[in-house]
């Protein structure tokens, strides 16, 4: 079975400031989002980069699907709760990419493979999508967007920004 792949709202969000949603295609093919994670992206407020998910939706790079109630994820909000739902409806291998802690290890109890914003650029820098993945850090510092120096750290050194410590 192919490799089902749906993003949560906050990757979306980041990648759409970064200019990143034209990295996706290339990374992961098409990819799902809940119905739930559409609203959440577009149907509250206006931000930077929310034109570039309409248009990607439109384009049929997002692809939208129902959400799914079972099982209940009631530690979750509905976003994060519909992509581990819609992996489980599917049965075969999936990818969610999500940044919040909490949907991430409930994901992995479900042996639901997860990536985070951080793991999407480092990808796009390995692959030639971007020159730098410090830049592409750097901008989503300046906004609103948070992660850790950990985590930065490990996805330069990774893709040879930085030195080994």
């Amino acid at each position: 079975m192919a490799r089902l792949v749906l993003a949560d709202a906050s990757p979306l969000i980041a990648l759409a400031r970064l200019g990143g949603l034209r990295w996706l295609p290339v990374l992961f093919g098409t990819l799902v989002l809940p119905e739930s994670v559409r609203a959440e992206i577009l149907d509250h407020g206006d931000w930077p980069g929310q034109d570039a998910l309409r248009k990607a939706i439109e384009a049929g790079a997002l692809v939208i699907c129902d959400n799914d109630d079972t099982p209940e994820l009631p530690e979750l909000d509905e976003g994060e709760a519909a992509c581990i739902r819609i992996a489980l409806r599917h049965g075969g291998p999936a990818l969610i990419l999500i940044d919040e802690r909490a949907g991430r290890a409930v994901a992995a109890e479900h042996g639901i493979a997860v990536a985070g914003t951080a793991a999407v650029i480092g990808m796009a820098k390995q692959c030639g999508l971007i020159p730098s993945a410090r830049d592409a850090f750097e901008e989503l510092r300046r906004g609103d967007f948070r992660i850790s120096d950990e985590v930065i750290q490990a996805v330069l050194q990774r893709v040879g920004e930085i030195g080994h410590a």
